[in-house]
């Protein structure tokens, strides 16, 4: 009995070792965790349960027979993050570069499966050269088996994929697929085609960091979320942004215990907003002010800072801002910040989270690139979004809404349950300057026309008049304000009509 408890201890120890020692000190020779000290530091201590530890391919082509590990480069399992389950897998670069293959896919697939069926995230951490060529067509469906499971669990369970080494080619759409993607700078990178094909087909000369790293991914393609110092650092991240959602989209987001001080009054918030309307400030300012001190958590940071998304508290209870931000391109919607703002609205209403609006918003951004590249499908993303959720939204306007994007931006008419309006707010169909231009084009005097039209038009009491806007509130008083109404809406219970899914403008 001893010699075969001594065997499954030596397998044990085997399947531990990966790929080896030596590769084990060139992963950390690159600056990298090996994908147990990630699964380490990411769960609870001893709450890890691997499953699959004895896995080996079946592959006996281009000389795959004479090498076999234990696992086939990836570690799997559950476990718990801050008390709370989690599945979780991670591609270990030291055996066969953490390529997948379908003894690999199989075993992603199955912890994908167990999270569906048991109702709790699921968490990949990607460090793989890519498909496994000796294996052929084999890993490319092994690719495919997880995808679908992606888009099965789109809206179900919260997914979050950790890039932390090289994710090419086929490999980019898993992580596409879920809710977050998060990177950690100078060691990982995502790209369709890498530097080499790029330059055989385009002739660019482009290395490949500056082609799919996480600078240019969370700042110019928007394809990132979070981009990261170093693996400890997004192992941060993941467990902060757990924190803000649900198990599932059956459950409620976890609350945190909350008593309540003598009084929620912010009065910094009376001095925030410029004499002047075309003067910029930082919305962050208020969003702070306004939540929870220090729970802000903003997603998507660095793409599209014309718009702010991200996760607070208010009271304690889990909630999802969006807002114009004036301090960038004067906060205006362009096609950029339409789509960050639909996909995290879209993320909010699937998994139970209340929204918050701050609305300061000039309109659409104006000029041939936006139109010649779809600002018209891409605004209408986020009208969409917005217009289907279901979870309690309120909005407060602190400053413009002009035109169409007043609309877009959770206006009463599109559903919103709570509409506030500072003082400050002016609700118009444009600026008066451009409103008198086209009104009284061609007159003189224009100067006293625009001052006309700023005191019957570019405030909130129009829109109050036609209860369009519920209240009109001090600044200070917003803290207070939201929290009652949130508390209010609480019960809330609306259904979209039956449907297989709507068509939403992609």
């Amino acid at each position: 009995m001893k010699k075969k408890f001594k065997e499954l201890e030596e397998k044990i120890a085997e399947a531990k070792l990966g790929g080896g020692e030596e590769r084990i000190k060139s992963q950390h020779k690159k600056g990298k965790l090996t994908a147990r000290e990630r699964i380490h530091f990411l769960l609870d201590e001893g709450s890890f349960e691997e499953i699959g530890m004895f896995v080996t391919h079946r592959s006996v082509e281009f000389g795959l027979d004479r090498q076999k590990f234990l696992g086939d480069g990836v570690v799997t399992g559950y476990g718990t993050v801050n008390g709370r389950s989690v599945y979780v897998f991670a591609q270990d670069f030291t055996v066969f570069g953490g390529s997948l293959a379908e003894a690999h896919a199989e075993k992603i697939c199955r912890i994908m499966d167990l999270a569906m069926q048991n109702g709790a995230p699921v968490i990949g951490l990607n460090d793989s050269g890519g498909a496994r060529i000796q294996e052929g067509v084999v890993s490319l469906g092994g690719y495919a088996d997880i995808f679908y499971r992606n888009t099965l669990a789109s809206g179900v369970i919260p997914q979050i994929s950790a890039i932390m080494g090289p994710c090419a080619g086929g490999a980019v759409y898993s992580p596409a697929l879920t809710d977050f993607i998060l990177m950690v700078e100078n060691t990982s990178y995502m790209f369709v085609t890498g530097p080499n094909v790029v330059k055989t087909v385009t002739h660019e000369e482009v290395t490949s960091e500056e082609l799919g790293g996480a600078s240019t991914h969370s700042s110019k393609s928007g394809v990132t979320h979070f981009s990261c110092a170093n693996g400890l650092e997004c192992i941060a991240h993941i467990k902060k942004l757990l924190s803000y959602v649900p198990q599932n989209c059956e459950e409620e987001a976890p609350a945190v215990p909350y008593e309540k001080p003598e009084s929620e009054a912010r009065p910094k918030l009376n001095d925030i907003i410029p004499d002047n309307p075309n003067q910029p400030y930082d919305m962050k300012e208020v969003i702070e002010a306004v939540v929870d001190d220090g729970t802000f958590f903003e997603v998507h940071k660095n793409f599209a800072e014309n718009i702010v998304v991200g996760f607070a508290r208010l009271a304690g209870k889990s909630i999802g801002v969006v807002a114009n931000n004036p301090a960038f391109l004067a906060g205006v919607l362009d096609i950029h910040s339409s789509a960050k703002g639909a996909r995290f609205v879209r993320f909010c209403d699937a998994f139970n989270i209340p929204l918050l609006v701050f609305e300061d918003v000039p309109g659409f951004l104006p000029g041939t690139d936006q139109e010649w590249n779809g600002i018209i499908t891409n605004g209408a993303k986020l009208l969409y979004a917005f217009s289907e959720a279901t979870v309690p939204r309120i909005t407060v306007i602190t400053r413009k809404a002009y035109g169409g994007a007043y609309d877009v931006m959770n206006s009463k008419h599109i559903g919103a349950d709570m509409n506030y309006a500072w003082p400050t707010a002016e609700i118009a169909v444009m600026g008066p300057k451009g409103a008198v231009e086209i009104i009284f084009k061609g007159e003189k005097d224009l100067k006293k026309k625009e001052e006309e039209y700023t005191e019957h038009f570019a405030n909130p009491y129009r829109a109050a008049e036609r209860g369009y806007v519920d209240e009109v509130i001090i600044p200070e008083q917003t803290r207070e304000k939201l929290i009652k109404a949130y508390k209010m809406l609480e019960t809330k219970a609306a259904k979209l009509p039956r449907k297989k899914h709507g068509n939403i403008p992609l």
